[in-house]
């Protein structure tokens, strides 16, 4: 176990040593004012802008690769689709609610429009290509 880099033997050897030179009550003292400082530097804005940017350089090769992957990504989904169905996708545009409702007057069942005169003249057969036939 290390704490900010300092193992247990160690740590015990500063302890010791500032029992030696500070004495139990001064100690005491000594440990409230450090507790003070550290709490109100880990509060500060500095450190917190210090965590940001230590935070962002550590994830600095994780994110590019993240989005030179994407981009990659993106591109293989585009050729696997191509590949799958050649055709351009095809866009629809949307019609307005009004008009998706209304018959339109060519296609209205309840008004049929009036038979057209027969012509006068008969249309001659169409010429078959099948010799047997003529």
């Amino acid at each position: 176990m290390e704490i900010f880099g300092i193992g247990p033997q160690e740590l015990f050897f500063i302890v010791l040593i500032a029992i030696i030179v500070l004495g139990p009550k001064d100690m005491q003292k000594a440990g409230k004012t450090v507790g003070r400082w550290l709490n109100g530097f880990m509060r500060s804005d500095g450190w917190k802008a210090f965590q940001r940017a230590s935070r962002e350089i550590r994830n600095l090769p994780t994110n590019l690769m993240r989005e030179a992957n994407l981009d990659e990504l993106k591109e293989m989904d585009r050729d696997i689709r191509n590949s799958i169905d050649p055709r351009p996708p095809v866009t629809r545009s949307p019609q307005p609610p009004s008009t998706l409702n209304t018959p339109s007057p060519e296609s209205d069942p309840a008004s049929p429009e009036p038979p057209t005169a027969a012509p006068s003249e008969p249309t001659p057969p169409a010429e078959s290509s099948d010799p047997e036939q003529q």
